[in-house]
């Protein structure tokens, strides 16, 4: 992301004075029109960031270039797509670094790919949805532009039906992943193919908003092959502070999913089956 004057081409973040939040790509032929007037891109253009800007009838709005948090919540989506909350846990509890080659799926609306991508990772997506990979890889490319795209590579491809290893910035000798990172209706059946496409202490994470799916994720984890397994549920709570005056806010992003993350043991480890947590039961199939 680039510093200086905002600039044609570039998607800008405008906030009225209630704190409601508007993307808008920068074109000087062009205005943002809103109920309360509209506004030149031209009187945009050339600015510096926060600066303000009014309507014809003085709707006043601060322009900002959006973080990646602003972009996530306001961009145009196929799917539902991660929360920033739950994209910030997914890369600690995966490990992320810069060159780390990361295997995705599903993509959505990209958000994951964006956040994985900022944080330096190489990444190859599987997607049923060819719409869906349409959307997502517009988004990536809006936002960190096109150079990204040799270290984004995105596959029409069922996950359950096996991975191909190999892909964005991995030589013709590589065999394995670093990481998986998985958001799909049933990523069990995606880590049945983890020993043949993620590398030995390799790290997957699983975002699954039932609790049962997550319990399904930890039963196929707990046949011996993952350490250090956990699931995780992220509650996010702002707070009040006026003056004197300091509460919760009323309202908080709750209950979105759980991130179960394992890591892959090598073959040469000896590990008894794990026993499911809380006396739960196994569960069949």
């Amino acid at each position: 992301m680039q510093a200086g004057e905002l600039q044609a081409g570039e998607i800008v973040l405008l906030v009225d004075v209630k704190e409601r939040r508007y993307l808008v790509t920068l074109d000087p032929e062009k205005q943002y029109h809103s109920h309360a007037g509209f506004i030149p891109h031209s009187d945009i253009i050339g600015k510096v960031e926060g600066s303000q800007v009014a309507t014809t009838k003085g709707q006043k709005f601060r322009a900002f270039r959006p973080s990646l948090h602003d972009y996530v919540l306001q961009m145009k989506r196929g799917a539902q797509v991660i929360y920033p909350k739950d994209l910030a846990a997914i890369l600690m509890l995966a490990d992320i670094y810069p060159g780390a080659k990361v295997f995705e799926t599903g993509i959505g609306s990209g958000a994951m790919s964006m956040a994985l991508l900022r944080a330096g990772a190489d990444i190859v997506g599987y997607e049923v949805r060819e719409d869906f990979a349409s959307r997502a890889k517009k988004n990536v490319f809006d936002f960190m532009g096109q150079g990204i795209a040799e270290r984004y590579e995105v596959h029409i491809a069922d996950a359950y039906e096996g991975i191909k290893p190999g892909g964005a910035g991995m030589a013709e000798g590589d065999a394995m992943f670093d990481r998986f990172v998985l958001d799909l209706p049933e990523p069990w059946q995606v880590l049945a193919h983890a020993s043949k496409a993620l590398r030995p202490g390799g790290i997957a994470v699983a975002y699954t908003p039932s609790i049962t799916q997550a319990q399904q994720v930890r039963h196929l984890m707990s046949d011996g092959a993952w350490d250090e397994i956990s699931t995780t549920e992220v509650l996010h709570r702002t707070w009040h502070i006026e003056g004197q005056a300091v509460r919760p806010d009323h309202r908080m992003v709750g209950h979105t999913a759980f991130l179960t993350r394992g890591r892959l043991i090598g073959p040469n480890v000896n590990s008894e089956k794990r026993v499911l947590t809380d006396n739960a039961e196994p569960i069949p199939g």
